[in-house]
């Protein structure tokens, strides 16, 4: 299907910007909540299971913001793609090695990749800053759950 059955509530040029954005994001949402659950297979440790259920909740997280960004997509009459293939050839977010790592190992990939992908995001909220504040709203949410996360993966480094 060519044309959007979707009307969007944007002007053209500012829906062409925010569906990148989103885009943009979703797929780095997806592979984060791939990576997370990777790591959550993988890791070892004296702390393994403090890290193994903070994994769960980071993939929980990224699941959750998956679906907003996906509908807010599709709100603004953009339709999202999320396919596996799409995900590799175009997510921000680190390489997570394979296999097994360490609890530390672990908590220093995932303290990297949080890093990355809030530097993404907070680059997309200074880009709809006029473009779409709704979506800028939504982005500033992840924002916040994730530099949360963040904070809290890096607490165990301390």
């Amino acid at each position: 299907m060519s044309k959007s059955p979707i009307t969007s509530p944007l002007p053209e040029a500012d829906k062409k910007t925010t569906g990148a954005i989103l885009q943009a994001t979703l797929v780095d949402l997806i592979d984060l909540s791939l990576v997370a659950k990777q790591a959550h297979w993988n890791v070892v440790g004296k702390n393994f299971r403090s890290a193994h259920l903070q994994l769960d909740e980071l993939v929980s997280t990224a699941r959750t913001y998956v679906d907003e960004v996906a509908e807010r997509a599709n709100a603004i009459g953009v339709s999202p793609n999320g396919k596996a293939k799409t995900v590799v050839e175009s997510s921000g977010i680190p390489d997570y090695p394979d296999g097994w790592l360490s609890d530390d190992q672990t908590v220093k990939a995932i303290v990297s990749t949080l890093e990355a992908l809030i530097k993404r995001l907070r680059a997309r909220i200074d880009e709809t800053d006029k473009a779409d504040l709704v979506t800028q709203d939504l982005l500033i949410d992840i924002a916040k759950d994730l530099e949360q996360a963040h904070w809290m993966w890096q607490a165990q480094l301390a």
